[in-house]
């Protein structure tokens, strides 16, 4: 019987049943809730002990869910697996949904992927930050101007991508995009720059007066960067 001030003992797991849950949201021990419009606010990093991936469950699952998980899985591509970019290139989601073995592969390789991230950082000092492509605008947005968790992530990938174009040369973004419509994702929406921007400078990335944000060098391979408040206000509005 656990006691008062025992319960970081207590062992747990999850069991995801969705597919934005598989590959994302069940890995790297995150427990977190929204405060408000700012996002995963509250919370502790603690790891469960098992997760079970059940792919019966992605039998049910309605198409914006499968939506939502894809968003996912082409951040990880993205940022870590430029192969994978040009699988889901080639790719529709009619391959994933009608051959079993390929969702359980894609699966597989994204839990691999996120695992081995957070592996190497687990309380996000550094490499795990890359995990926040798309999420720094894409948090302010999602819960503003009611979007899915993947809708808003494919909206702030899209504008990571563009200031990728002006801080690292990145050249690739119609690829991004493309994909990003191949799987039903938004690439861009009208919203109010200063009141999303206000929100992002609360966003747990921020330090002091620089915002660590995740851009492109090239697809497969993203990089923190440390970028003063002030520019990156500027760069939004002009985007």
């Amino acid at each position: 019987s656990l006691k008062r001030g025992d319960i970081s003992q207590c062992s747990f797991g999850f069991i995801p049943t969705s597919l934005l849950g598989m590959v994302d949201a069940s890995i790297g021990g995150k427990n977190g809730i929204d405060v408000g419009v700012y996002k995963n606010m509250v919370g502790v990093i603690r790891q469960p002990k098992f997760i079970l991936h059940d792919m019966v469950f992605l039998n049910s699952l309605p198409q914006n869910e499968w939506e939502n998980g894809f968003a996912e899985i082409i951040k990880h591509a993205c940022i870590r697996d430029k192969d994978m970019f040009k699988e889901l290139e080639k790719s529709t989601f009619k391959t994933y949904q009608k051959r079993q073995t390929s969702i359980c592969k894609l699966v597989q390789r994204n839990a691999v992927i996120k695992s081995k991230v957070v592996q190497e950082d687990e309380f996000e000092k550094g490499e795990r930050r890359l995990l926040n492509f798309g999420h720094t605008l894409g948090h302010a947005l999602e819960n503003q101007y009611d979007l899915s968790h993947g809708q808003a992530v494919a909206i702030g990938m899209v504008y990571a991508c563009r200031i990728s174009e002006k801080l690292t040369g990145f050249k690739d973004t119609e690829r991004v995009i493309e994909v990003i419509k191949k799987y039903n994702l938004p690439t861009d929406i009208s919203f109010d720059k200063q009141k999303v921007f206000d929100v992002m400078k609360m966003d747990k990335k921020r330090e002091r007066k620089e915002m660590n944000y995740i851009l492109l060098n090239k697809i497969g391979k993203g990089i923190v960067k440390s970028i003063p408040v002030k520019e990156l206000e500027k760069i939004i509005g002009e985007l």
